[in-house]
């Protein structure tokens, strides 16, 4: 297919560049607010890292969302599958499986981890696209699910690794002043990129969130699609979970509190319309560094908890409002004569 100039979709490559220069630009003023705030803490090293500790966070997040919005779905379980595979990753290290297997090495451990989050991943996939189950519902039920099941099994007790323990230098350690988490990022966010913009498959996502029938009628799998959208969010989720509980020193089942929001409104930010067919992997980046610094910012200027998730649902509505007005190319009107 020929772009032209005036083509539609010349008009949408234009359109998103000019997303991610909005969110590029907002960052930047975010930035300049907190360090006007606190000049004396916000740019010295230790909170730089605390910051990319935090953007890697909601980015692997992020990442995963984006996948499933452009397909036309959501992922409501990141946030309690962080905890449960946090918990699953510090139990096998430090107890192994009951009487059955001792303590496992660090990296069987994870890799099993990670596989419970792809196999979790894949039974969202095959309730949405095989049962016709609302991906909200079906999400939504394994997110009371893994929260329940962290805290069963732990009793509600975190599993403390020792101080020394090799298993923290995953999310503690740094390599040139930059967070090993960060650079995990780094490297999920560059293959997640060659997928969408240099792969048949990332065509076809798009595709199927652009339009699912014509998709269809093209010859595109798309139940194998938004299976692999779905177990990639599960990946990253359980990929999260083991950093998150490496970081922390410790296999916690409350931590994770409200990640999906923070995923959600990082991918929605970065540009990833809830109406599908749009996204890009640069604009969650770029997303989850505004949820970063915001989250940072707040800590440093003391704005109280429950005031965070206030702005935080604010930022998310604006974010998704202006979307909407811009997809539907409609301007907003308070008052009509």
């Amino acid at each position: 297919m020929t772009v032209t100039a005036n083509s539609p979709a010349r008009s949408r490559i234009r359109w998103a560049q000019f997303r991610e220069l909005n969110v590029l630009v907002a960052l930047f003023l975010l930035c300049l607010f907190f360090y006007w705030q606190r000049p004396e803490t916000f740019i010295k090293t230790a909170n730089l890292a605390v910051i990319m500790r935090f953007i890697a966070t909601f980015g692997m997040l992020a990442l995963g969302e984006v996948l499933i919005i452009i397909t036309n779905g959501i992922d409501l379980s990141v946030g309690s599958m962080t905890a449960l595979t946090g918990v699953i990753t510090a139990w096998m290290i430090l107890k192994g499986v009951g009487t059955l297997l001792p303590p496992m090495p660090m990296v069987l451990a994870i890799s099993i981890t990670l596989v419970i989050g792809v196999l979790v991943g894949i039974w969202h996939g095959l309730f949405v696209t095989k049962l016709r189950i609302p991906a909200f519902i079906i999400t939504l039920g394994t997110w009371l699910i893994a929260r329940g099941l962290a805290a069963y099994v732990t009793r509600g007790y975190p599993q403390v690794f020792p101080s020394e323990h090799p298993y923290l230098i995953l999310g503690q350690g740094e390599v040139g002043g930059i967070p090993i988490s960060f650079l995990i990022l780094l490297g999920v966010a560059a293959v997640i990129a060659v997928i969408l913009n240099r792969t048949p498959l990332g065509y076809r996502i798009y595709a199927v969130g652009g339009n699912i029938e014509a998709a269809r009628l093209s010859g595109v799998n798309v139940d194998r699609v938004r299976i692999f959208c779905y177990a990639t969010s599960g990946f990253l989720a359980a990929l999260t979970g083991v950093v998150l509980a490496s970081r922390l020193g410790q296999g916690t089942p409350t931590v994770g509190g409200a990640y999906e929001l923070w995923g959600i409104a990082a991918a929605v930010i970065g540009g990833t319309s809830f109406l599908g067919g749009e996204g890009t992997v640069l604009g969650a980046i770029l997303g989850s560094a505004i949820v970063g610094v915001m989250q940072n910012g707040m800590v440093l200027l003391n704005v109280s908890s429950y005031l965070q998730d206030v702005i935080l649902g604010v930022v998310l509505v604006v974010a998704v409002v202006y979307d909407t007005l811009r997809r539907s190319g409609r301007k907003l009107r308070f008052w009509r004569r």
